[in-house]
């Protein structure tokens, strides 16, 4: 079929589909609310899949895909989670971690962190429920964040637990409303520390806390007035050397920590060894049912558009029957008419996905300035709607443009008449 004929084909079922749509434009709009729906509801389901993929990918990839984290609890992975076998584990300490930073040959950086939760207030301002992480000195070297202004610890203040804190970017602003946080005095805990740095905005996390609204400040600084077994939030984050994987880190890590921790040969890890590879496996089971969920939706929705179309497209032949048999009389293939019908169908769904992939470009972006979250509609997601949306043209409009296409000349004339 040269290029000339397919456009000629398409211009004439766009000119009659356009003139079907104006004569029928009741019919016509009910007929396409389902392919609307069903292209709505299938785009903002992988939109949404997408946007969250892309976020978790981004909160991921800021706790360190090669990080391993010892701690009491193991990250659930789906399934029941035996909370009883883990209930009266002992919290990971500080000595625990000492040991590790001491024994580990293939660990690269091996960082304590612990936090509370209290108001944090600066003069007038207050910050209820604030996060403040007691952390050793090799967290900031490990986590590779920027500082907006300030400095981090200095070794010394770090080893004598000065009384100092770097700030989330967000939580400076909050208390330090047009004035340089630098210098500045805050407390907590009837403790007063003195603002030394303030790191550059992180974003949001769907994954933790984040660092946005956070007070850093040394470890040993939260052992001079704080029960740190008690906290219940403790963490020895380890990063292994260069060339070092992380399969290697882990048998070192639970041989060595098996021993500190006096278990048997035959006993079981009084310890977790959580990777963010655990996290991924999870997350995907999520995505599959979501995903599985949307097709489900979308994918009734357009069935029910399909048989709309192919009911429009039937209604279609037989008003222009007559018109049929004229071409036909003139000279038109089986194949022209075929078409004519089959570009209508196509043009007719088309319409429908945009339709569709407009009302999701709208929600996507009122949820996008409604709440502090990156949602998107991919140009992917466009053009899988728009496939999805010719695929069901030509699906529904094949049985009515091929019982068009046999229609004998003279019948279909004498039929209109």
């Amino acid at each position: 079929m040269s290029i000339s004929k397919a456009l000629y084909w398409f211009e004439t079922s766009v000119a009659f589909a356009w003139k079907s749509l104006r004569a029928n434009r009741l019919r016509a709009t009910l007929s396409l609310v389902g392919i609307t729906i069903g292209i709505f509801a299938i785009i903002t389901v992988f939109s949404m899949v997408d946007s969250l993929k892309d976020n978790i990918r981004k909160s991921l990839d800021d706790l360190g895909s090669e990080v391993i984290y010892v701690q009491k609890w193991p990250w659930g992975t789906g399934g029941e989670y035996p909370w009883w076998k883990y209930v009266n584990r002992p919290e990971v300490s500080v000595e625990d971690y000492l040991f590790l930073r001491r024994q580990l040959s293939s660990a690269e950086f091996v960082v304590f962190t612990n936090s509370i939760t209290r108001t944090v207030s600066q003069y007038r301002v207050e910050a209820e429920n604030t996060s403040i992480k007691f952390v050793s000195h090799d967290f900031h070297d490990m986590q590779k964040m920027a500082l907006l202004e300030g400095r981090y610890f200095t070794e010394f203040e770090s080893n004598n637990g000065s009384p100092v804190a770097v700030l989330g970017a967000n939580l400076a602003a909050e208390l330090f409303v047009g004035e340089p946080p630098i210098g500045q005095l805050i407390r907590f805990s009837g403790k007063q520390v003195r603002v030394i740095g303030v790191y550059e905005p992180q974003g949001s996390s769907l994954i933790g806390d984040g660092i946005d609204e956070n007070v850093i400040v040394p470890l040993n600084f939260g052992r001079s007035f704080l029960n740190m077994r008690q906290l219940g939030s403790a963490n020895i984050e380890i990063k292994p050397l260069p060339g070092i994987t992380a399969e290697e880190l882990k048998g070192e890590l639970r041989g060595r920590f098996r021993v500190h921790r006096r278990i048997s040969p035959s006993g079981e890890d009084d310890f977790a060894i959580n990777e963010v590879t655990l996290l991924q496996e999870s997350i995907q089971s999520i995505f599959s049912v979501l995903t599985i969920a949307g097709l489900f939706i979308g994918g009734f929705s357009i069935l029910v558009g399909g048989f709309g179309i192919a009911n429009i497209m039937f209604v279609s032949v037989r008003e222009r029957t007559g018109e049929i048999g004229i071409q036909k009389s003139l000279g038109a293939r089986n194949n022209f008419i075929l078409f004519q019908f089959l570009w209508e169908s196509v043009f007719l769904c088309i319409i429908g996905g945009l339709v569709g992939l407009g009302l999701v470009y709208l929600v996507i972006t009122a949820a996008d300035n409604a709440i502090d979250f990156d949602f998107r509609l991919s140009t992917a997601n466009i053009i899988l709607g728009i496939v999805i949306s010719v695929f069901i043209g030509i699906v529904s409009g094949f049985v009515p443009a091929l019982t068009a296409s046999r229609l004998k000349p003279v019948d279909a004339i004498r039929a209109n008449g």
